[in-house]
């Protein structure tokens, strides 16, 4: 956000101050703050800003980063549940000519946890898999591995020739893919470790993490390797029924754990948002790779009343969504930008509502507006991360949020969202 420009704002949000149930508004800076209630009920984990997932205690914001540490942002998921047992205890797992030696060099988390996987010399499929799952639905996969004496990495599933997809942890490419997985992502976290995660469709009765000769391997490839010591490293594998994969969710006692949905809300006041003109500012990213969320809104609203609400919306055909509401049915703006935008970007977004003259600015381009739309009195008293009455909760990054009290310029919502 341009520097000279936050002395306008009436309210500003990036990731900085927290505690349990609070995170902390960066303006106002007198009384009342009216800062933002926050609620998990369940611990979590982020990637702190040496690019290491740590973990976080029940009800405390999660400020997360990109793998490398940059992008510092507040983390916003849904509920899920990692399916998967031992996530990092493979020992446990069946293990099909392939040795495996727990906490032998230094995982993700920074802990000495992660496992070596180390394959014999049979001519044979050389893998730890995972086979008490039974269901059939959509669900994600990931796990966080790393070369030694081997580089190649297939993750297969369902007993299915089609569900395949081979990984190099060297050069951190994918290979071969079969039809049966989508969304794969192979993501570089340090020490030259990194993600995989990928959506199995419809279907995954088991998963298999193989060691396999190259990035062209069959499913659940057999081969004869050299010597009975070589191998890769693995930790922290995750399955959720969910169409996209989310933060790490550890199961270290042999039983499926929960992270709970996260909620931001009550921020702002009357006195700090003006309901006859004004800006609505965030600076965000979806938390999908195939923008499969559902409408992710931030509102100021009439407090608990979606029909009084400008918002700004990550809407699940990939577009951005500004939108002016004044009661049920009384729409005064509803414009999406006209092109599928890339995923998990970070978009700087601007919705200007003003009676007469309302717009909506992405990076630093008008991609819509009004000028005959008018209002009297939008009511506004609310600042939250969902549509304004805890539906249509946003889950994603935010980066930056704010709320102006007077309409800009065009040159200074250029300058705001550039």
């Amino acid at each position: 956000m341009a520097d000279g420009l936050l002395n306008k704002a009436s309210i500003i949000l990036t990731p900085t101050g927290y505690k349990a149930g609070t995170l902390y508004n960066v303006a106002p800076i007198d009384e009342p703050y009216e800062d933002f209630d926050f609620a998990r009920t369940s611990t979590a984990t982020r990637i702190n800003s040496s690019g290491l997932v740590s973990n976080v205690a029940t009800g405390v914001p999660r400020i997360s980063y990109d793998s490398n540490g940059d992008n510092g942002h507040i983390l916003l998921e849904p509920t899920s549940t990692n399916l998967l047992p031992y996530s990092e205890d493979f020992s446990q797992w069946t293990a099909d000519d392939v040795e495996v030696v727990n906490n032998v060099t230094t995982s993700p988390n920074g802990d000495v946890t992660a496992t070596l996987i180390k394959g014999n010399t049979n001519t044979s499929r050389h893998h730890v898999a995972n086979t008490t799952l039974t269901n059939t639905v959509t669900a994600s996969f990931s796990v966080f591995a790393k070369a030694k004496e081997l580089r190649y990495l297939q993750v297969a599933s369902a007993n299915s020739t089609n569900q395949v997809a081979n990984f190099d942890l060297l050069n951190g490419t994918i290979g071969t893919v079969g039809a049966g997985f989508s969304d794969v992502v192979i993501e570089e976290y340090p020490n030259d470790w990194y993600k995989i995660s990928l959506v199995s469709l419809n279907r995954y009765n088991s998963f298999y993490i193989s060691l396999v000769s190259s990035t062209t391997a069959s499913w659940l490839e057999s081969w004869t390797m050299s010597n009975n010591t070589d191998g890769l490293y693995i930790w922290g594998a995750q399955l959720e029924e969910l169409s996209y994969a989310t933060s790490y969710i550890p199961t270290l006692t042999g039983s499926q754990e929960v992270r709970e949905t996260e909620t931001a809300n009550g921020a702002g006041s009357a006195d700090l948002i003006n309901s006859t003109e004004g800006v609505l500012y965030a600076e965000i990213a979806d938390i999908t790779n195939d923008n499969l969320s559902d409408n992710n809104i931030i509102s100021i609203s009439k407090s608990t009343d979606e029909d009084f609400r400008v918002h700004i919306a990550l809407k699940t055909n990939g577009t951005i969504q500004g939108l002016i509401r004044e009661g049920a049915g009384n729409t005064k703006l509803d414009v999406s930008s006209t092109t599928v935008l890339p995923s998990t970007s970070f978009f700087k977004i601007a919705v200007l509502f003003e009676s007469g003259n309302n717009k909506l600015y992405v990076n630093g381009l008008q991609i819509g507006s009004t000028n005959t739309s008018t209002f009297s009195n939008l009511q506004l008293n609310s600042l939250q991360f969902n549509r304004g009455d805890d539906d249509k909760i946003f889950y994603g990054k935010c980066k930056a949020l704010a709320v102006f009290n007077e309409a800009l310029s065009p040159d200074e919502l250029t300058q705001l969202t550039t």
